[in-house]
């Protein structure tokens, strides 16, 4: 897989580790020759929006936010920006904003050339569908950015559109998802109204297992499966071998691939309606 489609499958953004188990060393050099791939520091690389997004905010005279903050604050996100996110005082005028979202805003507590972690995670939240808004509010939590107690007291005192939906992300953010695909994911099986739980403890015979998201009343496990996140061929086989001994105790297993839960939603959607 070439670099640029790596790094849009794991987020925006990776170690050299992780993109190297889905690109080959030569490619990832390669590709940062060429500025189709940032490295924002030793053994991290990323998308260009971000680079981007920062001398768009110079040029507004704004901060860097939402979607591009989140992939500033090194954060994975279910679809990277393609162009700058921008937020300008409410009383700026930008007269060319060509290829830049800007949004205005009160930023009289803003200090920082892009948005703090908690106004990012409520910015997205008021912004962009339940899914990806979710998976900015995972990477957040996981990545220890954000105090969950925090975010759910400061998404209690946001108003005007967009107001419940941020309260909702708040409520159902959970860093022990893996990543921005097993949150997409997540979000689909809340809105079909199953009570999953991600990375929950499930005993096996001789065993403890971690599926990606479990529903224990229902006795129901749905897995985030992709060759491109498996580390080889053995990782591949030991979930195979998770899902045959699931079944056979009982559980109910659906997989679903990354291109169906990012591209084809609603039919994943169906399925999981049909078991809620």
């Amino acid at each position: 897989m070439d670099p640029v489609g790596a790094l849009e499958r794991l987020g925006g953004i990776a170690t050299t580790e992780r993109l190297l188990r889905l690109t080959t060393p030569a490619r990832l050099r390669a590709a940062w020759l060429a500025g189709t791939v940032v490295r924002l520091r030793r053994g991290i690389y990323a998308l260009p929006g971000a680079e981007r997004a920062i001398a768009a905010a110079a040029r507004f005279g704004g901060i860097v936010s939402h979607l591009s903050a989140a992939q500033l604050h090194g954060w994975e996100v279910a679809f990277p920006p393609t162009c700058p996110w921008v937020t300008v005082p409410r009383n700026r005028e930008v007269r060319e904003r060509r290829g830049s979202l800007v949004f205005w805003a009160d930023l009289d507590d803003e200090r920082r050339p892009v948005t703090t972690p908690l106004r990012t995670v409520l910015d997205c939240g008021r912004r962009l569908a339940p899914g990806p808004a979710l998976a900015v509010a995972d990477s957040a939590l996981r990545h220890r950015a954000v105090d969950r107690d925090e975010l759910e007291v400061a998404a209690a005192g946001v108003r005007g559109k967009g107001a419940a939906k941020v309260r909702w992300i708040a409520a159902h953010a959970d860093g022990r998802a893996f990543n921005p695909f097993e949150s997409m994911l997540r979000e689909l099986a809340l809105r079909a109204g199953l009570d999953v739980v991600p990375q929950q403890p499930v005993g096996l015979p001789g065993r403890t297992v971690h599926p990606d998201l479990v529903d224990l009343r229902r006795r129901l496990v749905i897995e985030a499966d992709s060759w491109e996140f498996h580390t080889g061929r053995e990782a591949h086989d030991r979930d195979c071998r998770r899902y045959d001994e699931l079944v056979l105790a009982g559980w109910t297993v659906l997989r679903f691939t990354w291109r169906q839960v990012m591209h084809d939603p609603d039919w994943v959607l169906e399925c999981l309606r049909s078991l809620a």
